[in-house]
């Protein structure tokens, strides 16, 4: 059961990014609908009362958040705000130029990671991340999300050692429409 706050938010959350339509997800499947989360992380405000949210979700043990390239960056970034803990920017590939990294930002060796990622489906991004962030000697157990649309058990991220905690669900923000 969510609290009035979060159901508050839920509602704004999905009054400002459902889109409804056609739309192919990041892993190839067709959806009627999709969470377009530019739409909350553009408004300052908004972006806030979701980084805000996720501080009850991070692990006490964190040591850094990894901000997924591009949808998790925001979130990562006000969040490092709230909470102090070091930033760590995560891409989808090594730049061939400059540092050539993978992670920019906090070092990740030896540190334990939480993921930090915007809507997660089938949890692929965060998947690829925690492998990356792994052999360089991170440990990552644990994504925190804006919006999980995966909907059963047990989530794909489990295969892999990862449990997802999100704000919100794709079921929480179906039932306050």
């Amino acid at each position: 059961m969510l609290t009035d706050a979060l159901t508050d938010l839920a509602r704004e959350v999905d009054a400002r990014c459902r889109l409804t339509g056609e739309f192919t997800l990041r892993s190839g499947a067709v959806s009627q609908e999709y969470f377009d989360k530019y739409r909350f992380e553009a408004d300052p405000l908004l972006l806030r009362r979701v980084a805000e949210a996720m501080v009850t979700l991070l692990p006490s043990e964190t040591q850094v958040l990894g901000g997924l390239e591009l949808g998790g960056v925001p979130i990562a970034t006000v969040l490092s705000s709230l909470t102090g803990l070091p930033l760590g920017l995560v891409r989808k590939q090594a730049k061939t130029y400059g540092t050539c990294r993978l992670i920019e930002g906090a070092e990740v060796a030896g540190r334990r990671v939480v993921l930090v990622e915007d809507v997660i489906s089938t949890g692929g991004a965060a998947r690829a991340a925690a492998e990356e962030l792994r052999r360089r000697d991170a440990q990552v157990d644990t994504v925190v999300c804006a919006i999980d649309r995966f909907d059963g058990e047990p989530h794909p991220l489990s295969e892999v050692g990862v449990q997802v905690l999100s704000v919100l669900t794709k079921r929480q923000l179906d039932a306050v429409r």
